[in-house]
């Protein structure tokens, strides 16, 4: 180790470089290369990335291109099948991007990049020619992030660990990380049928690549946990049989695992670590990950599209894998740390919005341009459908605050290709300010966390009145009716890959995270669960009973609300995770969809009672409008589109509202459906009455007469583990009828 006197010199002061570049440690040193034997013609600056292309005089190669403002010299690295490195310096600047075309530089080549610049953490210079970075436009990945010693820029063992962000590491770090994949794609997508699929009639399945399918009967073991996997007609099966028109994925970006797991030997399941925006995560590829990943990535594609099915990416643009000032130096913070990251005041630490250690600096154009490049890379060459974005109000902050006007959502307004594509906000972050539920603009959906805290509140008896419900129930229109938006801006959901399963939500209090190995302090507190008596699983049959009744109310409630319902994969089916509510780092049983379930009479009424009520809003235009409710009438008779009812049979007076209350009914006219058909038609459709009842023991509740209905036919009552397929029992309006305990019933209106 360095003398005292040497670490000073190297630590620097604060606003000043330090003396010398770097300190060797142990004896290390960086890796020696092969010579440069290799012509580098001048190339292109763009586009950015490695480009396999035909070159000057009919000469196949690859042209690089790389942003990296404040660089003062880029090295590109050439591995062979050996791990040898060959080093080409990149002489060709253009408006700051890197770039040379390497003849015979063909696909599968594996490549990284050393950047070289000033040593100064103080003032957020943070080059390290010693550590090998991947590419930010790297198309496939090849190999994983293990984050030994060798891959942090500084030395993270520093005896004094408060300045040890400031101490360059010389060690070389190319043993240790990926390399970027050079791919040839001549795919025109000629064969491929998009569904797209309009956002009122969606219906929308969250699932992850691996835990969908790693136990599934019917897919081959090898394809297990894979985008092939995902692709076999087993799995679409199962999709097209519930009846979902859109899967979203958790991250399918290449991302890298938080050292704190790897020590704990875990790793990051969720994926919400991204550091390559454009290369699918290897893991997921059965096929190889010297750029095969991308083609059966796109075969996955092609096979949900033939089963009419879309394909809606899990984005994590807000941050990256290389955390805060103490983390690994694997891309962006090597190339230009000050230009892709937000800084504070004092350089040396990261703006942190995202809780994650880091967030980009979108506001700059480089940084812009990544993302919206990578967006429509993914729309445009990998045929994907829409975007679900991670910490959405990340990314609309301009300088410091969330503005609706900022350059982030500017740019996807106007983008051609991005704003034909479905678009769902998190509309938060960790960030003073960063609340933003309702605010984002035309063309955007959000998740609707106020519909999953009314509804789960509704049904564990905690709502103090039925006001808030009635909104969540119409399409949230007090949050989305502004601007030109409509019901379908609202993404309605009770459960996410984050929280409990639907079955933990009625079965525990407590979140139960012990396996995370965090002491049980991860998760969110804030759970409004209810256990239904007895913490956990248990043998009690009447326990047993209520829980399948509440998750049948908790379904029905949301597939019969208006807006676009989200499901979580296995909910259908009972999936649990044993109290788990935060299961990142669970890549096991825990998190993985149990597909056994489907065996136990139980579970696979559940399934067949999601398929039957996704099928009913399929078939009923009124379940799904285009158009908020007026709540006024629309002919002589005083027939409004929209009305609710007390028990009594009456209609909701604005004292009503504010009473408490553990019943509503929720009147739905198929008469009054603003819009027409592609020929023109007026949208006729049945009407229906819902009645939702909380309460822990049964009610009577009159049926509206005149001029809401004559008569009434039960087409679903959740009281019921079995529900009867043909005509239900019919009722004559006015008619008192008992309304079991915690009961939804949903009734046809007949003439």
């Amino acid at each position: 180790m360095s003398s005292a006197a040497e670490q000073e010199e190297v630590r620097g002061t604060r606003g000043v470089p330090a003396a010398r570049p770097a300190t060797v440690l142990n004896g290390g040193r960086r890796g020696e290369a092969a010579p440069e034997t290799r012509p580098v013609w001048p190339g292109a600056s763009t586009p950015l990335g490695a480009r396999f292309r035909v070159g000057p005089d009919g000469v196949a190669g690859t042209n690089f291109a790389l942003w990296a403002g404040g660089a003062e010299a880029v090295e590109l690295c050439l591995f062979s099948e050996a791990g040898e490195e060959t080093r080409l310096r990149l002489s060709e600047l253009t408006h700051e991007i890197w770039h040379g075309f390497v003849p015979d530089v063909l696909p599968g080549q594996r490549y990284g990049y050393r950047v070289h610049g000033r040593w100064d953490p103080w003032t957020g210079a943070r080059w390290n020619p010693a550590k090998l970075l991947l590419d930010p436009y790297a198309r496939a990945v090849d190999g994983e992030f293990d984050l030994p010693p060798e891959v942090y820029a500084h030395v993270r063992d520093w005896p004094e660990q408060q300045v040890a962000d400031t101490v360059r590491d010389e060690r070389d770090s190319a043993p240790y990380v990926p390399k970027g994949v050079v791919v040839h794609d001549d795919d025109d997508w000629a064969d491929d049928r998009r569904p797209k699929t309009p956002w009122a009639d969606s219906v929308i399945y969250e699932l992850h690549v691996r835990g969908f399918t790693m136990t599934h009967p019917g897919i081959p073991e090898e394809l297990r946990g894979t985008y092939a996997g995902l692709a076999h007609p087993a799995a679409i099966e199962h999709l097209v049989k519930l009846g979902v028109t859109a899967v979203e994925l958790l991250p399918v970006h290449q991302f890298a695992h938080e050292d704190h797991l790897l020590r704990r030997g875990m790793r990051n399941y969720w994926g919400y670590n991204s550091i390559g925006y454009f290369a699918p995560h290897a893991a997921y590829a059965a096929s190889g990950t010297a750029g095969q990943q991308v083609g059966e990535f796109k075969r996955m594609v092609r096979a949900l599209h033939a089963a009419g099915i879309e394909v809606v990416l899990d984005v994590v643009y807000n941050h990256t894998a290389e955390a805060d000032e103490r983390g690994p130096s694997l891309s962006l913070r090597g190339i230009d740390n000050r230009g892709y990251y937000r800084l504070q005041s004092d350089a040396r630490r990261y703006a942190d919005y995202t809780g994650c250690g880091n967030t980009l600096h979108v506001v700059q154009p480089h940084v812009l341009r990544l993302i919206t490049d990578s967006l429509r890379y993914w729309v445009t060459e990998m045929g994907v459908d829409g975007f679900r974005f991670d910490l959405a109000a990340a990314l609309a902050r301009s300088m410091h605050d969330v503005d609706m006007l900022s350059p982030f959502l500017a740019v996807i307004a106007q983008d051609p290709v991005l704003r034909r594509v479905k678009l769902i906000a998190e509309p938060w972050d960790v960030g003073s300010g960063g609340y933003q539920v309702g605010a984002f603009p035309p063309l955007w959906t959000e998740w609707n966390d106020r519909y999953r805290g009314a509804v789960r509140d509704f049904w564990r008896g905690a709502l103090p009145d039925v006001r808030d419900l009635g909104y969540r129930l119409s399409g949230s229109s007090d949050l989305y009716a502004w601007g030109g938006r409509r019901p379908y801006a609202s993404v309605n959901f009770i459960t996410a890959h984050d929280g409990f399963t639907l079955r933990d939500l009625v079965s525990y209090e407590r979140k139960h995270n012990e396996a995370n190995g965090e002491g049980n302090r991860d998760g969110s507190d804030d759970n409004r669960s209810w256990n239904c008596g007895t913490e956990g699983e248990t043998d009690d049959e009447r326990v047993r009973a209520l829980r399948r009744r509440q998750l049948r109310n908790l379904l029905t409630t949301l597939l019969l609300s208006t807006g676009v319902p989200m499901l979580v994969a296995g909910d259908e089916l009972g999936r649990t995770q044993g109290g788990n509510n935060n299961a990142y780092c669970q890549d096991n049983e825990i998190s993985w969809v149990d597909w056994s379930l489907l065996d136990d009479p139980g579970w696979k009424g559940l399934f067949d009672l999601t398929a039957r009520l996704i099928a009913l809003r399929h078939t009923h235009p009124v379940l799904r409008r285009r158009a908020f409710f007026s709540g006024r009438a629309h002919s002589a008779d005083g027939l409004r589109d929209l009305a609710w009812f007390t028990a009594r049979g009456t209609e909701m007076t604005e004292r009503d509202w504010y009473a408490p209350a553990a019943t509503l009914g929720m009147y739905l006219s198929g008469r009054d459906i603003p819009g027409r058909d592609a020929r023109g038609t007026p949208i006729l459709d049945d009407s229906f009455l819902t009645v939702l009842h909380a309460g822990d023991r049964p009610t009577d509740f009159t049926l509206p007469g005149t001029p809401w209905a004559d008569r009434y036919e039960v087409v679903v009552d959740t009281s019921r583990e079995e529900q009867g397929e043909g005509p239900g029992v019919v009722h004559r309006a006015g008619a008192s009828v008992t309304v079991p305990a915690r009961c939804v019933l949903l009734l046809r209106v007949m003439d």
